[in-house]
């Protein structure tokens, strides 16, 4: 359980700063759990290893343009990242800064031309609690002057295709601030191709946050905590969920936010609860799942824990070992790179 076991070399230039031209034209490396075979081919692929009357979980949630640029009221810039609403709170969000002088409570700021905020009190560093000021809908609003929330490690400023490319076809619900990057090979082609072959396709939503991208700071992976997502499971999901576990059929995830959805979500009999919440579920090796039998995914940064949660459902070093595969392959890594299916 020591951070350095999960650990691989990267080479830079592995990691993709931009989308294919297509969605569906990465490629694909599928890892057999029971032999810890791999095999490698294109992502239009993944359609033959889905079998009639596999349920295939997605997120619907939709990255919302979280980055805000503007000035400070007493002079100078300041650049604003959403991170989540407060809950029963109007328009006051806990948010990250940048500035040569960070803002303290009651820092007026005016972001693009029409949005005003103030500092408020509370929010431990580095993040701070603001209060926006819009006439109408926040959200509408942020969709005209925000910027798109790219990950770290794509190295440029964000462009008029990450509006779309950074999103999911299947993108519904707003409030994400990083994208569920395995659906984003999905094309309505895809989707209307695996329905034809008689597999069930059923939503939830996680808000991605930022924990997504923290490193994970302690050698002891046990005692790193995960940030709070709200997510909600809608009851035809847990129906059609609980179905299919209990007449023996596979529940495919797409991506780790489903996974780690489906598996908070779960009550002591082992059943899928719908309704809303927070999860904090950290996933880890020596973890039991006990709702997801497949998994797409794509390829996650060393040391972080969406491999941890990958190396919990495969095993370490068969996941390690498809990932040095993946690196002799040149494969594209990160958000923008292509995928892997476990199964």
């Amino acid at each position: 359980m020591h951070l350095n076991d999960f650990d691989f070399d990267l080479p830079e230039e592995l990691i993709a700063q931009q989308p294919l031209a297509d969605r569906n034209r990465s490629r694909l490396l599928v890892l057999h759990r029971s032999t810890g075979a791999v095999e490698i081919g294109a992502f239009n692929d993944i359609i033959d290893y889905f079998q009639a009357g596999d349920v295939l979980v997605v997120n619907d949630t939709r990255v919302i343009p979280a980055r805000l640029l503007g000035r400070k009221e007493s002079g100078g810039k300041v650049e604003v990242l959403l991170v989540r609403r407060l809950a029963g709170e109007a328009e006051v969000w806990v948010c990250l800064t940048k500035a040569s002088k960070g803002p303290r409570a009651g820092s007026r700021l005016l972001l693009g031309d029409t949005l005003a905020a103030t500092v408020v009190e509370g929010g431990e560093e580095p993040y701070k609690h603001i209060r926006f000021e819009c006439d109408g809908d926040f959200l509408q609003q942020i969709e005209q002057i925000g910027r798109m929330p790219l990950p770290p490690y794509i190295r440029r400023d964000d462009s008029t295709l990450d509006r779309e490319r950074y999103q999911t076809v299947f993108a519904r619900e707003a409030g994400a601030v990083a994208a569920p990057t395995a659906g984003l090979h999905f094309t309505p082609q895809i989707l209307q191709r695996l329905r034809e072959k008689g597999v069930e396709i059923h939503p939830l939503t996680l808000h991605v946050g930022l924990g997504t991208f923290l490193p994970v700071r302690c050698d002891d992976i046990r005692e790193h905590r995960m940030h709070e997502e709200h997510f909600t499971v809608p009851a035809a999901t847990a129906a059609a969920v609980n179905k299919a576990k209990a007449e023996g059929r596979r529940v495919v995830a797409l991506g780790t936010t489903s996974t780690r959805t489906l598996e908070y979500a779960v009550d002591g009999q082992g059943g899928l609860q719908a309704g809303s919440g927070s999860c904090d579920l950290f996933i880890y090796p020596g973890y039991k799942f006990r709702i997801v039998d497949a998994l797409v995914t794509n390829f996650h940064l060393p040391r972080s824990t969406l491999l941890m949660l990958v190396s919990a459902f495969a095993g370490r070093e068969p996941v390690l070992a498809a990932y040095r595969r993946a690196v002799a392959e040149r494969f594209r890594f990160f958000s923008y790179g292509d995928c892997m299916l476990i199964v």
